[in-house]
């Protein structure tokens, strides 16, 4: 086998590989004569069928089979000799290949970086915190209250005013020139409770019942949004008609220890520990995200080593993908808006080959550093993921164990965790006690 490396540029490499014919014949022969002690044909013994019939028979499947062999031992052996490490899957071509005459075909790859580590110990971060106070926990409780709350009908004499709920029968009816048509399907409801102001109604439903009394009917007229769900309403105007049958007005539960004992807890004060400790975790997820951003800007900033182009088109491929559905739908973020075409992908290019740049630290940190996913830990995050899907937890963990490269989209996230932990370790972090709402502000990672 003869091997000859070509011009490298950069992080490419290049190789134009010989496998004299007498190799691969003798590789095919090899497998020929293996497979004729093992295929049964008509008018001949077992293990006795002739070299030449069983070449006539099977000579083109198994040189296929050989070459696809050759090529890819010969591939391995190429890169393992000279310590490459691919960055992404070697692109193969074969230059010319007839039966009886050498193997010629070539490999083209692009090698991950060396890269560089950095002094973690030099890095300093300000990490800030926030605590939960009282008044937050409170808060809480009353929306808690809010939720929990009760309805009392109400019976001095009096219009629905914001907050109160009436119920109410209607009819919807389609309004095509000007004119009232029939009544819709579906456009029709009985005893149905409407809170003044409330969410979740066609725009002008619940507004046109403000200041109704019981007893009172009243035509409302609306306009179906454009992106309604019944295509034949949606965009069209309609009318209600409406009658009050009753009005109501919420009754937020009282905060007391009966309060907490509904929801299954021992006592007001142990319902208030709970709320703390719910929105202490919250902050502490707000702040280590945003340590975390300060960590990748900061290693971002010391990183400048040369990244592979293909991974960088590869993943501004799938970045450039969401972009264009967002264009095609009007739902560009506000940052974008106004900016050509050309202008973007310039700036997704800059952010993909940032996300390659630190994944590929990343990963050197933490093989350097011999980080590890657990099974225990990998096995703990399918059967978290499964929780997601109550019925179905069985059908999730099978697909997970039929399908590697889910678990490698488990695992990434997991290994990211662990080297940032083992980073902040060894960085300068030092903490800074915000208000909850700063907190909220940041960015997150």
């Amino acid at each position: 086998m003869q091997v000859t490396e070509l011009a490298a540029e950069g992080l490419k490499r290049g190789f134009t590989v010989v496998v004299p014919a007498a190799d691969i014949a003798a590789a095919r022969d090899q497998r020929l004569a293996s497979l004729a002690k093992e295929i049964r044909l008509p008018g001949f013994r077992p293990g006795k069928v002739p070299a030449a019939v069983v070449k006539q028979r099977y000579g083109a499947s198994i040189m296929g089979e050989v070459l696809e062999e050759q090529v890819q031992s010969i591939t391995k052996t190429v890169v393992d000799e000279r310590g490459l490490r691919p960055a992404m899957q070697p692109k193969i071509e074969l230059v010319k290949f007839e039966d009886g005459s050498d193997l010629e075909f070539k490999i083209e790859l692009e090698q991950l970086p060396e890269i560089p580590l950095p002094d973690f110990a030099a890095i300093e971060l300000e990490k800030p915190v926030a605590k939960v106070g009282d008044d937050e926990v409170m808060k809480a409780l009353e929306g808690i209250a809010s939720r929990n709350r009760a309805m009392e009908d109400v019976t001095e004499d009096r219009a629905a005013a914001q907050g109160d709920v009436v119920v109410t029968d209607f009819i919807g009816r389609v309004v095509v020139d000007g004119v009232v048509g029939e009544a819709f399907q579906g456009g029709t409801g009985t005893d149905m409770p409407v809170e003044i102001g409330g969410s979740g109604f066609i725009p002008g439903f619940a507004e046109g019942l403000e200041g109704i009394k019981v007893g009172e009917t009243r035509h409302v007229d609306v306009t179906f949004p454009a992106e309604y769900g019944a295509a034949e309403l949606a965009g069209k105007p309609a009318q209600f008609e409406l009658t009050a049958k009753k009005l109501q007005t919420p009754v937020a539960a009282a905060v007391d220890e009966d309060f907490a004992k509904k929801l299954g807890l021992e006592s007001l004060d142990e319902l208030k520990k709970r709320i703390a400790e719910s929105l202490q975790g919250e902050y502490d997820q707000l702040s280590r995200l945003n340590v975390k951003r300060k960590l990748l800007d900061a290693l971002a900033a010391q990183a400048s080593f040369e990244v592979p182009p293909s991974m960088v088109d590869s993943e501004f491929g799938q970045i450039w993908q969401r972009v264009e559905a967002d264009l095609k739908e009007g739902k560009l973020d506000d940052e974008d808006k106004g900016k050509d075409e050309e202008t973007l992908k310039g700036d997704y290019r800059a952010i993909a080959e940032r996300r390659i740049r630190l994944g590929l630290l990343l990963s050197e940190i933490g093989r350097s550093n011999n980080i590890q996913v657990t099974n225990e830990e990998l096995t703990r995050a399918m059967r978290t993921e499964a929780s997601r899907y109550p019925g179905q937890e069985r059908q999730v963990l099978d697909f997970f164990q039929k399908n590697p490269q889910a678990i490698d989209n488990l695992r990434a996230p997991l290994f990211e965790e662990k080297v940032v932990d083992f980073m902040l370790e060894l960085a300068k972090v030092s903490e800074k006690e915000v208000p909850a709402g700063e907190l909220s502000a940041e960015p997150a990672a």
